[in-house]
């Protein structure tokens, strides 16, 4: 074989080898990608949970609040009909 002819050989083998190394680092980018993707799609699957159980909480404080707001206000009105009795007798 010519020196020629081996050249040849070896720079083709050269560009092959470099692209399946480009390749595959390709590959592996989008995989790494892939992989964070799948990881922040998580992370916005937590926080929407947690927003909901602290949606939830706030709610059910309010719930409570609204509560002793109607049991005051009851007792309001009781003590003002107990003081409109007294005035009366």
């Amino acid at each position: 074989m010519s020196t020629l002819a081996v050249i040849a050989i070896v720079v083709v083998a050269l560009i092959v080898l470099a692209v399946l190394v480009s390749a595959a680092r390709r590959s592996s980018q989008r995989r790494e990608i892939g992989h964070a993707q799948a990881d922040a799609q998580h992370d916005d699957v937590r926080h929407h949970r947690e927003r909901a159980d602290e949606s939830r909480t706030e709610a059910a404080i309010a719930e409570e609040r609204a509560k002793r707001a109607k049991v005051e206000a009851e007792l309001d009105e009781e003590r003002a009909n107990s003081r409109e009795r007294e005035l009366s007798e």
